[in-house]
């Protein structure tokens, strides 16, 4: 996918590696964890009367939320988008994009990575572009204020840099 111009909402932006996390995670769930809930169904299922076996409602619970899961991760993949991330301009905030930030209340430096919400990992730097701080920084360019209203307040933060 060249650079991106304009959002779709429907699509999911993911980086390659991502994506191929997202697809052998699946086919693990596919393969040894339905093999395993069944394998646990079954052994419930031998004790005998399952109108009071704990055991089985629990085991068919646990299939039904794997089966949900599966069904989830795999909706995911099928509205997901490859980001090409040589084509991520630094001319303003995007997706993928790296910007640091001046908190200018605190004097405080920090540098994000815009990205999905699929890929969000706030220890790790990667904040969500449908996050408030993600919101108000998309489309900003280097000198640029923003004020963010969080939970604990307003930041007000200036844009110092941004890469990839």
């Amino acid at each position: 996918m060249a650079g991106i111009k304009r959002m779709d909402k429907s699509k999911i932006y993911l980086t390659r590696q991502r994506l191929t996390e997202l697809e052998e995670e699946v086919r693990k769930l596919r393969i040894h964890g339905r093999r395993d809930v069944a394998q646990r169904i079954a052994e419930a299922r031998a004790q005998g009367d399952l109108s009071e076996n704990a055991e089985y409602d629990a085991a068919r619970e646990e299939q039904g939320l794997l089966e949900l899961r599966i069904h989830k991760m795999e909706d995911m993949l099928a509205r997901s988008a490859v980001i090409d991330e040589s084509n991520i301009p630094t001319d303003k905030v995007g997706i993928m994009t790296r910007v640091s930030v001046l908190n200018t209340k605190t004097n405080k430096k920090n540098e994000y990575q815009i990205v999905s919400a699929e890929e969000a990992d706030f220890e790790g730097g990667k904040i969500s572009m449908s996050s408030p701080i993600g919101r108000a920084l998309l489309n900003k360019k280097v000198g640029d204020e923003v004020q963010v209203k969080v939970p604990a307040g307003t930041l007000e933060l200036k844009i110092v840099s941004i890469g990839k």
